[in-house]
């Protein structure tokens, strides 16, 4: 009886011993606190980029292999096509209103860059993009011109704008009827356009002007060459998007940010309130919520990126909370640790994009944690390249793992099983307007 008292302590001291362990080891801080995540071994899981993939993204035959439709003899009119927003948003609208021209059997003018507004800056398409190299790779696809004959270049072009319509939205039915009335339109192109309705040589001339004809001007390329020089490789590129603007524009909340951070977010916020209570966990499970560069950091760890990874941040202006990722990842420069004080403080924002853009489709590796304008036609451009070391971060799947209660190694496990899906499937690796699947 008396042993029997005496094993009973001793029993209740080693289950209190167990269980402080177990929660040592596999227990981590709240997944929207900033505390940074550790991982303390990488050997039951490979490095993503080493796993074969059974799935791969390329042009398309009926684009890249055939010639051009001819062109009708005879053009409806002229184009402008008005672009607004950041330079990657600026590009995917011109790249869709070259398709527009087409469809429409009308003859392109060199687009007009609306960036003062909100970049506080005033380079225009000229200033990106080699506009010589533009028209001649589009001969054959549509007809561009620098200027405007003498009759037409007199007056203003009659504004259509279709940015903000709603639903399945067709151009023909209405867009051609003005452009016929009067000969020289400008236009945004919508969001919701039926594309599936475009037939080839339209969508040709879309795949042809983004994916082909845009290329920087010299000077950008030499200055992006530059900075691609400096970077030690092998290096992963990796577009981080958590500044204050993008944090209230996605109506999410965030715990344990800095004062400096959190007031940052709400001198954005404007009328954009943040999601509460149940609503919130529902949006943030949708994957709406940007990652922060902790979360970031968690999740390169989970697919085994070593820790020692040479990262080049491809990231605008006023990145919040990054030592969140640079206190795991060390060896993290950026285009203002790389360039001098007076070129970095004399570029414009499209230069430091364009310069983004350019390391990036070069890189070893890209990740992105958003998959935004940038992200989407880097992932196309670096499959026209052969290079597919591409992953997009799945801001949904860690969503859902932490608010199932997934912490320490189970979260791990869980969120490289998501991932190696992604990548070996090669989801969201480029667009499937000019981009077909080929199984290996």
């Amino acid at each position: 009886m008396i042993e029997l008292m005496l094993k009973k302590p001793l029993l209740s001291i080693v289950v209190v011993l167990i269980v402080s362990l177990f929660l040592i080891l596999f227990s981590s801080s709240s997944p929207f606190s900033e505390t940074p995540y550790s991982i303390t071994s990488f050997s039951d899981r490979p490095e993503i980029w080493s796993l074969r993939r059974v799935v791969e993204w390329r042009p398309c035959k009926w684009w890249l292999q055939q010639p051009p439709s001819p062109l009708p003899a005879h053009s409806n009119g002229y184009i402008r096509v008005d672009c607004y927003g950041g330079l990657n948003q600026m590009r995917r609208d011109f790249c869709d209103g070259v398709g527009i021209a087409r469809l429409l059997n009308a003859t392109l003018v060199l687009p007009k860059f609306e960036v003062a507004a909100y970049w506080n800056e005033s380079s225009g398409f000229a200033d990106v993009f080699d506009v010589d190299y533009f028209i001649q790779e589009m001969n054959g696809y549509v007809k561009v011109v620098k200027d405007l004959p003498a009759d037409i270049a007199s007056k203003e072009p009659f504004r259509v704008d279709c940015s903000k319509r709603k639903g399945q939205f067709d151009y023909v039915e209405s867009v051609l009827p003005a452009l016929l009335e009067h000969r020289y339109i400008s236009m945004t192109p919508a969001m919701s356009q039926r594309r599936d309705r475009y037939p080839l040589h339209g969508k040709a001339a879309l795949c042809q002007a983004c994916y082909t004809a845009l290329r920087l001007t010299n000077s950008l390329e030499k200055k992006g060459l530059e900075l691609l020089q400096a970077i030690p490789k092998p290096f992963l590129s990796l577009h981080l998007r958590f500044e204050p603007d993008m944090v209230a524009y996605s109506q999410c909340e965030y715990f344990g940010l800095s004062s400096t951070s959190l007031k940052a977010i709400e001198a954005a916020r404007a009328d954009r309130k943040p999601w509460a209570g149940e609503a919130s966990r529902i949006w943030r499970n949708r994957g709406k919520c940007p990652l922060t560069p902790n979360e970031t950091a968690l999740i390169l760890q989970a697919l085994s990126v070593p820790t020692n990874t040479n990262i080049y941040l491809a990231a605008g202006d006023g990145l919040m909370e990054l030592e969140g990722l640079t206190s795991v990842y060390t060896n993290a420069v950026t285009k203002s640790t790389l360039l001098s004080d007076e070129d970095f403080t004399s570029m414009h924002g499209n230069t430091k994009a364009a310069l983004d853009y350019y390391v990036s489709i070069n890189s070893d590796y890209y990740i992105a944690t958003y998959f935004g304008n940038m992200d989407k036609m880097v992932a196309a451009i670096r499959a026209m390249k052969g290079l597919y070391k591409t992953l997009f971060l799945s801001r949904r799947a860690f969503a859902v793992f932490t608010s199932q209660g997934l912490r320490g190694e189970r979260l791990m496990e869980a969120l490289w099983k998501a991932h190696r899906d992604d990548f070996v499937m090669s989801r969201g690796s480029a667009l499937s307007d000019c981009f077909c699947e080929f199984q290996l």
